[in-house]
């Protein structure tokens, strides 16, 4: 059975907008009130996935999840509400949210040659720690369940209590000699992030190893630098990358760095660590580029590939360091620029963007893998139904909403996923 890796990417939903809902989130907070281009940012998306595709990679696709999300706006009382509340006006905001696009926050994936029962795990994440983001994991699982349904190949797991926080993929990395070999598990958990939120509890990263029927041995918790979340760290993604044996990551991305890189060579002794030093690029540089929200990827030529923002190509600082690197002898040999403005304004780089799932291809549900013909399919219900833009002032209009309802309805007809409606 061909186990490799998959990346998942959440098709940007037709109600993308910038009304500066997460904390700790620099990029959502310095567009907020701006207007957003729902259609644009889509395309971009498929743009990307089918750059993906070119590279000879397998992608799939989710589909955006059900808003404006009426069982939000049912248990918060906001069917109608006072157009002069500030408060009232953000929680009706959050049940608009776009972020499950951002599906490195849906799950956390463990492959099968790591579990127990010879199975991949997918756990959803609760994502409590932001009112937008806590509404999307029982949607997340209706959907995940759909596409990972094969029960002998697949266990998908509901969201760990939320008392504990837990951010998903996007704060969880795996390491390992290759993809279809048993590998090393890495779980990175904040403390502390002075005044921004630390999003992953370590309790949570716990609770999804035993889930996940992990071997202790081949797991790390490892503590997030409380410096990075203050600094606008908000996931461990925007700071460290790895795949396979390679871990790419700021200086100053973990609490004791010294001592996470050994503990992994010691569990790992073929890893490979590239360290980006804060005197080549600032943290503020690397979160402002998003350099680490990148998607590390084993091209089929055998070469590791990094997939970055325009922005981060387009900043000096970076852009210096990433050319010194390709020019040295190191494991990451190109550098893959790709377009996603639209995503990253709100917070969100190639990496977020994507969920990666190492399984057979074909135990996997065809309606949710991508190829050319349904990338076609999907470019045209995105520019026959996308809103062109939206204004936050925007959001509560019932004729965009009716618009926002219509344009997901076209999509889940189109990829013959009614069961999602």
């Amino acid at each position: 059975m061909p186990i490799v890796e998959m990346n998942f990417d959440g098709l940007v939903g037709p109600s993308h907008n910038y009304a500066g809902l997460s904390l700790g989130n620099l990029a959502s907070a310095s567009h907020a009130g701006e207007a957003s281009y729902p259609r644009a940012a889509a395309l971009q998306g498929i743009a990307k996935m089918r750059h993906n595709m070119g590279l000879g990679l397998v992608q799939g696709l989710f589909a955006p999840l059900p808003r404006p999300n009426p069982v939000l706006l049912d248990a918060l009382g906001l069917n109608a509400i006072d157009e002069a509340d500030p408060a009232q006006r953000r929680l009706r905001a959050a049940a608009w949210s776009a972020s499950s696009m951002w599906t490195a926050n849906a799950a956390t994936v463990s492959p099968a040659p790591d579990t127990a029962d010879g199975r991949c795990h997918l756990t959803a994440a609760n994502l409590v720690t932001m009112p937008h983001r806590s509404q999307e994991w029982p949607d997340t699982v209706r959907q995940l369940r759909l596409a990972f349904a094969d029960t002998a190949h697949f266990a998908v797991h509901d969201a760990v209590p939320a008392c504990f926080g837990d951010e998903g993929a996007a704060n969880h990395m795996r390491m390992c000699v290759a993809h279809d070999a048993p590998g090393l598990e890495l779980f990175v958990y904040g403390k502390t992030g002075g005044a921004f939120p630390a999003r992953q509890h370590e309790q949570a990263s716990r609770a999804v190893a035993r889930l996940h029927g992990l071997d202790p041995a081949r797991c790390l918790f490892i503590e997030q630098s409380g410096e990075a979340i203050a600094a606008g760290a908000f996931h461990n993604d925007v700071v460290a990358v790895a795949n396979e044996r390679v871990l790419f990551t700021h200086e100053q991305a973990f609490a004791d760095p010294e001592g996470t890189y050994a503990a992994i060579r010691t569990k790992l002794p073929q890893a490979e660590i590239v360290v980006v030093p804060a005197s080549a690029v600032s943290l503020a540089d690397a979160i402002q580029s998003y350099l680490f929200n990148a998607q590390l990827l084993t091209l089929p030529t055998g070469e590791m590939g990094l997939v970055i923002p325009l922005e981060a190509w387009e900043m000096p600082s970076v852009r210096s360091w990433l050319d010194g690197m390709l020019a040295s002898n190191g494991p990451i040999r190109r550098v893959l620029p790709v377009d996603v403005r639209q995503s990253m304004a709100n917070g969100g780089g190639p990496a977020c963007l994507r969920l990666r799932v190492v399984a057979d291809p074909a135990t996997i549900d065809p309606r949710f893998l991508l190829d050319e013909a349904k990338a076609a399919l999907v470019e045209r219900v995105v520019a026959a139904h996308w809103p062109e833009q939206i204004d936050p002032a925007d959001l509560g209009s019932p004729a965009l909403a009716e618009s926002v309802i219509t344009a997901r309805a076209a999509l889940l007809n189109a990829l013959n996923l009614g069961e999602l409606s």
